[in-house]
């Protein structure tokens, strides 16, 4: 990561856009900005916790070792989002792991003065709360999913989740240059068998491809195989 001079956008950053405004002298002062180029590692799972991440611009995937060799990407953090409090607590070792998937720019705050902030504002803890509580809800998801859900489903979903975040091109396609390691990792399955399921779904015409661009064609149908979600 390379030390860059302290930028902020205050109207996107969960930090300071949810702080006091007398506050926000202190976050300049306690911050440091970071640009980190794509496929940089940010943090490790198990490294040490030293501090909270907000995102300036770019994307950042936050994944889980799964298996020896694969990964399971269990979030991407974009503008306005954050990372790294999944470390948080007794302990204090990230569970996850974290990356940039495009050049992105990132402030950090130390533990303790990320711990001061929320003890001083209560609008920004509150919002905390409330994406913690999105986040949970997610991840619950995730693990139902991956235990019930079809791999077709589970790239369907994926790709659904992916637009819904990063929204679209001029031209229609999901706004995101993703590798197809990555998608499988995001959808929880091999790269091979997300590779075969694509295929199909090119195949079936519900999505389109053009590179590494993916163009959703038919979205009720999509949404349809993503909640096709069978119990045993």
């Amino acid at each position: 990561m390379k030390r860059i001079q302290n930028i902020c956008a205050v109207d996107s950053c969960f930090l300071c856009n949810n702080c006091l405004d007398e506050w926000k002298p202190a976050i300049l002062a306690h911050k440091t900005t970071y640009k980190i180029k794509k496929g940089e590692i940010i943090f490790k799972e198990g490294d040490p916790v030293t501090g909270i991440y907000f995102v300036n611009s770019g994307s950042v995937k936050v994944y889980k070792k799964w298996d020896k060799d694969k990964e399971l990407i269990v979030r991407f953090a974009r503008q306005g989002s954050l990372f790294g409090h999944r470390g948080l607590g007794i302990g204090g070792i990230y569970p996850i792991s974290a990356a940039a998937v495009e050049t992105a720019v990132v402030c950090y705050v130390d533990v303790a003065f990320f711990e001061a902030s929320l003890k001083v504002n209560p609008d920004f803890t509150y919002k905390l709360l409330m994406f913690l509580t999105e986040e949970l809800k997610q991840s619950e998801r995730k693990m139902r999913n991956l235990a019930h859900m079809s791999v077709k489903g589970r790239v369907a979903e994926a790709l659904i989740s992916l637009q819904n975040q990063f929204g679209i091109t001029d031209d229609g396609f999901i706004n995101i240059d993703l590798s197809r390691q990555d998608l499988a990792s995001y959808a929880g399955a091999t790269y091979e068998t997300v590779f075969r399921m694509m295929n199909e779904l090119v195949s079936e015409k519900l999505i389109g491809l053009s590179g590494k661009s993916i163009r959703l064609i038919h979205h009720n149908k999509l949404l349809k195989l993503a909640q096709d979600v069978v119990f045993l």
